[in-house]
């Protein structure tokens, strides 16, 4: 993403502000699905992420998910995340006056 003072180049003053992701969000883009990671492995929910069109090879990086679940190791890692409401996944809304 540009930086700050590019927004403020092309759009004069700007407010920048963070957008956290709930963990329940059913919107359906990239991160919408951070507490709940086995629905990256429905072919259904890739679909609708525009971020999974882009990458040419999915099947490596879907199987360790996979077997990360399966084994516990994603909450081993990441289990942290799951006591979150929200969390901040870098998404930022961007107003200009």
């Amino acid at each position: 993403m540009p930086p700050r003072a590019e927004y403020q180049r092309w759009l004069g003053p700007v407010e920048i502000s963070p957008v956290p992701v709930p963990a329940d969000c059913s919107d359906g883009f990239l991160h919408a699905y951070w507490r709940r990671p086995e629905a990256y492995l429905d072919p259904r929910v890739r679909r609708g992420i525009s971020s999974f069109w882009a990458l040419p090879d999915l099947d490596g990086g879907l199987a360790r998910l996979r077997e990360d679940l399966a084994t516990g190791e994603w909450a081993r890692r990441y289990g942290h995340l799951l006591d979150r409401d929200e969390m901040d996944a870098g998404y930022r809304l961007v107003v200009a006056s």
